[in-house]
């Protein structure tokens, strides 16, 4: 097996929680899901996080110019609207994603999809371009939390939930 696919193999092997990066602005209304959201820092000026999109994604080049985004990590019940965001089983067209499932405005007007159980809306600090990625870096400026705390996981080239472990508390 080659490195690079034992790095996907590998890869694979870990599970991470699903989120759909969203933006609204100047270069329009976009949409992707991401498996690559994790936070920065809670200190700071403003709590940070970051995620990665493809260097060719029209996502990415309005993040860029739209200068905001919004992390709305996806409840376990999403499957679905990650699918959506994905690409897969419906429109390409980024703004036709936005009439499929609820969503409104928040505090700086990107948009937080409704039953997502966290979104973190963010103004872009940063950008580094990494070979083929995007390493896109926000601060936060509002954060909603649903009534459901459980997180979608992708793992194994599968969603996934999280369960609890006998023993741990």
């Amino acid at each position: 097996m080659d490195l690079r696919a034992s790095f996907l193999e590998g890869m694979s092997r870990a599970a991470t929680f699903v989120a759909v990066a969203t933006t609204d602005g100047e270069a329009g209304r976009f949409g992707v899901t991401v498996s690559s959201l994790t936070s920065v820092s809670a200190d700071g000026d403003q709590p940070s996080l970051l995620f990665c999109v493809h260097h060719l994604s029209p996502v990415g080049a309005a993040i860029l110019k739209n200068r905001a985004f919004c992390a709305n990590l996806l409840a376990e019940d999403q499957q679905d609207l990650s699918n959506l965001f994905a690409g897969r089983g419906g429109s390409a067209d980024h703004a036709d994603r936005f009439t499929s499932t609820p969503w409104d405005a928040g505090e700086i007007g990107q948009p937080c999809l409704d039953g997502a159980t966290a979104t973190f809306e963010c103004r872009l600090a940063t950008a580094l371009l990494w070979e083929t990625h995007h390493i896109m870096v926000g601060r936060v400026v509002s954060v909603r939390l649903s009534d459901k705390p459980s997180a979608l996981l992708y793992g194994q080239r599968a969603y996934r939930k999280a369960i609890h472990l006998a023993g741990d508390s």
